[in-house]
């Protein structure tokens, strides 16, 4: 499922100052962004996770702008963030399930 909905579309072009004629190429930076970053730092929803949300947004604008190959260095500190905040949060979920056992 396709988690780049119209409101995020909407959300990332206002930033941008970006018009509709380019709602197909946008809605397909803004997805493969998603998926780069979910691969890099875990799941996340970028609809209710604000911090990813930004994440995916200036990955997008990078790659908008023909940058990409610049964005894992400059941030990776917050790439780094998600990942460790998304393996601790795994760490402690499974041993709740352990506890449960």
């Amino acid at each position: 499922m396709d988690s780049i909905t119209d409101g995020i579309l909407k959300e990332f072009k206002e930033r941008m100052r970006l018009g509709d004629d380019e709602d197909t190429n946008l809605r397909r930076i803004l997805s493969t962004s998603n998926a780069a970053l979910i691969k890099a730092c875990g799941e996340y929803n970028i609809a209710t996770d604000e911090t990813f949300k930004e994440l995916v947004f200036e990955r997008s604008r990078y790659a908008y702008n023909d940058a990409l190959e610049y964005f894992n260095t400059n941030f990776l500190s917050q790439i780094n963030s998600l990942a460790i905040d998304k393996a601790l949060e795994e760490i402690v979920l499974e041993g709740e399930t352990d506890a449960t056992i």
